[in-house]
């Protein structure tokens, strides 16, 4: 049976507590390290991998205007159409896609 662990944050250097509880979800993932931070470094960790906003830290796709082969919306879509296939808005490829 595992008992609470004291684990000292690499970050801030404050003590934490890796209980039993999260030992155990960490042996039946096959995690076989120990946390390096405490809970608090490491949500400002993740948050700062993430730009700080919740976004991811890559760079935002451009964008190109298009007209929807189906139903003649315009839309926008991550690549430039060619325009030797047909290009579809989301509902109409979300809905193409599903049948």
């Amino acid at each position: 049976m595992m008992e609470d662990k004291t684990l000292t944050c690499r970050d801030c250097g404050e003590e934490f507590v890796f209980s039993a509880s999260e030992q155990e979800f960490f042996a039946e993932k096959g995690f076989t390290n120990e946390p390096g931070r405490c809970t608090q470094c490491r949500a400002a960790r993740k948050q700062q991998n993430r730009g700080g906003f919740g976004q991811s830290s890559r760079p935002q796709r451009e964008m190109h205007d298009a007209t929807c082969a189906h139903c003649g919306v315009e839309t926008q879509v991550p690549f430039r159409p060619s325009g030797d296939r047909p290009v579809y808005c989301r509902d109409c490829f979300t809905n193409n896609n599903s049948r």
